[in-house]
């Protein structure tokens, strides 16, 4: 299969950015290291090129109706400029997709935006159209992955840093506030989201102009590899890993999003995750802090101190700002609680560990 290329490519292979495929497309893994990238945002600020993520508007008379049925959030509670988290989930309450949905200013000719895991925006624009269709509602979908290059400014210095860049009025914009402006002269939405725990901003600009706007964003650009160990520092869930409706089946309770469900709203899924919410899950995603020496990688089994099978890691990695090895991992739901003494079975040595609420740092 061929990879898809995002717009940025070019200056990618310039910057000597080591790449891999993810989702279907071929994006910088590293420039310089992990660990150096890592460090950039937690400290001052990086830059990542995250245009692999799907971009898929909703516009029309039942824009609204349609998107808050197809996500378990309250889509009509969003003003003009506002943006939500949210999981998509299939009839059973599984959770298809995590997603963020943006109700775009009202200067925009689209009404809704929202964004697909990467891979994701094929199957997700189809979602959309297939139940607008059945349901009879007024609304077009469009796939405009390929015409957005999506590039995201995180960590402390972003807010100075962009600020440089752009006729934005950053300071005014709160968390999940998504504006229309010029960055480095170049139309654009910002939207202060992300994907880091830092405070930060994502930038939405023609593919076209991509590079002109990326190049006048002087800071550390960062990969894939810095964004997972930075996530995972977090507690963010990775689809793919952490939820996944064929490999790793889990509804958003199950998955510790479970905030993001409002019962009190239509949507599918929604009668599945009522039972759900009335009698708890077995399992629950829970936070991992090796003691001994190893690094829990995704697979790995976790026992009890006695050797009992609890469940298996989803993400590990050793944690750059802390020094510690962290992980997520499914286990009973007893053992949500912080402090339970488990193993993590690295190379088939059972290694001392106990459980922590994420996220792991204070943020």
């Amino acid at each position: 299969m061929t990879l898809r290329s995002p717009p940025l490519s070019e200056a990618h292979e310039a910057a000597d950015a080591r790449f891999t495929d993810f989702g279907g497309w071929e994006m910088p893994v590293e420039f310089t290291s992990i660990r150096e990238e890592h460090a950039s945002v937690r400290s001052s600020a990086g830059k990542f090129d995250v245009s692999h993520m799907g971009q898929v508007t909703v516009s029309g008379s039942d824009a609204a109706a349609l998107t808050q049925r197809l996500t378990t959030n309250d889509v009509t509670a969003l003003d003009y400029g506002e943006a939500q988290y949210g999981a998509i989930t299939d009839e059973d309450g599984i959770v298809l997709d995590d997603t963020v949905v943006y109700r775009l200013p009202e200067t925009e000719p689209d009404n809704y935006l929202f964004i697909p895991n990467a891979g994701h925006d094929e199957e997700m624009t189809e979602r959309w159209e297939d139940h607008c269709e059945e349901w009879g509602l007024d609304a077009r979908v469009t796939n405009r992955t390929t015409e957005y290059a999506m590039i995201a400014v995180q960590g402390p210095d972003a807010p100075e840093l962009l600020a440089e860049q752009t006729n934005v009025n950053l300071g005014e914009m709160d968390r999940f506030d998504i504006d229309g402006g010029a960055v480095a002269g170049v139309s654009s939405l910002v939207a202060r989201t992300g994907y880091t725990g830092e405070r930060g901003f994502e930038i939405l600009c023609p593919s076209e102009e991509a590079t002109a706007v990326w190049g006048e964003i002087e800071c550390q650009p960062c990969g894939l590899g810095a964004r997972d160990t930075l996530r995972l520092e977090m507690g963010f869930l990775l689809s793919g890993q952490d939820f996944d409706p064929e490999e790793e089946p889990r509804n958003p309770y199950e998955a510790g999003i479970g905030w993001t469900v409002k019962l009190d709203t239509e949507f599918v899924g929604r009668d599945a995750l009522e039972q759900v919410e009335a009698e708890g899950v077995a399992e629950k995603l829970v936070g991992i802090e090796l003691i001994d020496r190893g690094i829990p990688r995704h697979g790995y089994e976790v026992e009890s101190p006695d050797g009992e099978p609890l469940g298996h890691v989803t993400s590990g990695t050793m944690s750059p700002t802390l020094g510690e090895p962290i992980a997520l991992a499914y286990l009973p739901a007893e053992y949500s609680d912080p402090d339970r003494s488990v193993r993590v079975v690295v190379r088939g040595e059972p290694k001392k560990a106990r459980t922590r609420t994420p996220p792991f740092l204070d943020r």
